[in-house]
């Protein structure tokens, strides 16, 4: 019998295959007692599983770091082996066994217990959702515990496979590439979590946070994952399998014909010529910028750097780094911006300099962090102004709300220019300085960055949460975020608008500039910069090319004078017919 249930999409497309379960290591653990002379070859037992699911951790870092693998997938396994190293794993079971006389998997299943209902208390769900990786990296050891090495099965050559887990961790992820894996699902995880991540990095079709899907699923049932709507079919009847054969059809096609639109000028019908940028994370990420040929990289995130590590990267490694992509776009604009550490974004070797915040989105974060840690700081505006002598490399400040952040923020880096003309280091003199409106105090208040900045980008992720006060990370209210609140368009056209009349640039490059849906609006509104991950480049500029901006702007004005949400979709419905 065809039924459906429905989770968080995370990653589009559809995929239609063969279920194929993965089991819960943790569900199937039982606890048995051992006699004293047993126990230290279940201390033994349980070292040797440590040392195989090392082995397995660096036998898939060989996998991650090969050329096509997101570079994600390399930081993740990172993650995993520092917490296999961890102590409080690896060691205090051992105190269990001699203490309890239990058996290796149940001492290691309760320390974990121990170690994770510590992050139930932060208040911050991206870190509260970080204990899964705790639990997958001890669900890989109860399986070396239990002689079962967690490996996808091959199928037949013309099947795919609908993987299907209670959690799947990023090292798990890493072998889709080599297998036929038409999508996953998953009962937990959320639109942050690293597994869907990675399935937006492998353009794979994913579901999340599906709760209940596991039990109801038998291996080899026919399953359609539809990524977009977020909906799992199962045992489809031939009428609704013919009809997402065409979708998936139709869907592989136009992936295909967007190809042919590489070198393409992107120019809207009234010949309104548009910039597509891309948003990057590190230096890998080149090849995909190249691929879609993007006119630029609008956002470099430097933080990525400074995360899955223990110490932090000095001025030297930063300044290859970014010297590395300002080399590689040959000419064209590299904006890099300045650590935005805190919030949702940890980095492991900054701790010690870390305050505690009950709300880290609204504590020390980004430019409020960077001010406070000058030496941080200072290190990596003398390494981005050492890369911007080899491109055109433009600095981007984030998060700023006070006239006296921009003016601290250039100050530091006059200073920065002091210490290098003193070095006889060669930088551009005349380096464009920007700065990031994500919070609404500047977009309402816009004077002091328009007259001290050279350009400024809407980061509206964060001008979205900050606008109508939910935590975009967070699951319960996650159906408040809402990127077509009146009051969010409003800010972002009010702030597109005041930076033209002034003169600056202005680019958008939160995940509104990725969203095909949102293009037409983003281009009535006088947008003409956008900047997105490297895949959703080449599906904006086919929205471009098929849109006529002159009449876009008299649309957009009057859908910018609706007072509700719902009025503005059916709005967007038809300007986008």
């Amino acid at each position: 019998m065809t039924f459906s249930i429905f989770g968080l999409a995370v990653s589009q497309g559809i995929a239609i295959g063969r279920a194929h379960l993965v089991s819960h290591a943790i569900m199937e653990v039982a606890q048995y007692q051992l006699r004293d002379k047993d126990i230290p070859a279940e201390i033994s037992r349980l070292e040797k599983a440590f040392a195989t699911t090392a082995a397995e951790l660096e036998s898939l870092r060989a996998e991650a770091t090969a050329p096509g693998s997101p570079a994600e997938l390399s930081a993740f396994l990172d993650l995993h082996t520092m917490i296999l190293a961890d102590p409080m794993l690896a060691e205090e079971p051992k105190v269990l066994i001699r203490d309890r006389r239990c058996n290796a998997e149940w001492a290691l299943v309760q320390q974990m217990q121990q170690v994770t209902a510590q992050f139930d208390e932060f208040d911050d769900p991206y870190l509260r959702e970080r204990k899964q990786d705790i639990v997958q990296v001890v669900e890989r050891v109860i399986k070396a515990l239990q002689g079962k090495p967690r490996k996808l099965a091959k199928r037949g050559k013309d099947e795919d496979l609908i993987v299907i887990a209670h959690d799947l961790s990023p090292a798990d992820t890493i072998q889709f590439k080599n297998l036929r894996i038409g999508g996953f699902v998953t009962d937990l995880g959320g639109a942050t979590s690293h597994t869907a991540i990675v399935a937006r990095s492998l353009a794979i079709p994913a579901v999340v946070g599906m709760h209940h899907a596991r039990p109801l699923i038998q291996d080899d049932d026919l399953l359609i994952v539809d990524g977009t709507r977020g909906a799992l079919i199962i045992d489809p009847d031939e009428r609704i399998l013919e009809e997402y054969r065409l979708k998936k059809t139709a869907l592989e096609l136009q992936r295909s014909k967007l190809k042919r639109l590489k070198t393409a000028h992107a120019a809207t019908l009234d010949g309104v010529d548009i910039s597509l940028q891309a948003n990057i994370e590190l230096p890998q990420d080149m090849a995909d910028v190249k691929a879609v040929d993007a006119d630029g990289v609008g956002l470099f995130r430097t933080e990525f750097l400074f995360m899955n590590r223990d110490d932090l990267p000095d001025e030297n490694e930063q300044f290859e780094a970014y010297r590395t992509v300002a080399k590689a776009m040959m000419g064209k604009v590299v904006t890099i911006r300045t650590l935005d550490i805190g919030a949702d974004k940890e980095a492991k070797a900054l701790r010690g300099a870390e305050r505690i915040q009950p709300n880290p989105a609204l504590g020390l974060r980004a430019i409020r962090y960077c001010l406070a840690e000058p030496q941080i700081f200072m290190a990596q505006l003398r390494a981005i102004l050492r890369a911007s002598h080899y491109g055109k490399v433009r600095l981007l400040i984030p998060m700023l709300a006070h006239a006296s952040e921009v003016d601290q923020a250039l100050a530091m880096i006059e200073a920065a220019k002091v210490q290098l003309r003193a070095q006889k280091v060669k930088f551009d003199e005349d380096i464009e300085i920007g700065g990031m409106v994500e919070v609404p105090a500047a977009a309402l208040a816009l004077g002091p960055f328009l007259k001290q900045l050279d350009f400024l980008s809407i980061g509206t992720n964060d001008l979205i949460q900050y606008t109508l006060a939910i935590d975009r990370t967070d699951e319960a209210v996650a159906h408040l975020y809402d990127p077509l609140h009146p009051a969010v368009l409003r800010l972002i056209s009010l702030v597109i608008q005041t930076g033209q009349r002034a003169g600056l640039a202005v680019s958008v490059c939160g995940e509104m500039a990725g969203d095909p849906k949102m293009t037409r609006l983003l281009l009535g509104m006088g947008l003409r910069t956008f900047s997105m991950h490297p895949s959703q480049v080449l599906e904006i500029k086919q929205q471009i090319l098929m849109a006529d901006a002159g009449q876009l702007a008299g649309k957009v004005a009057r859908l910018l004078r609706m007072e509700e949400s719902e009025r503005v979709r059916e709005l967007l419905v038809k300007i986008n017919a």
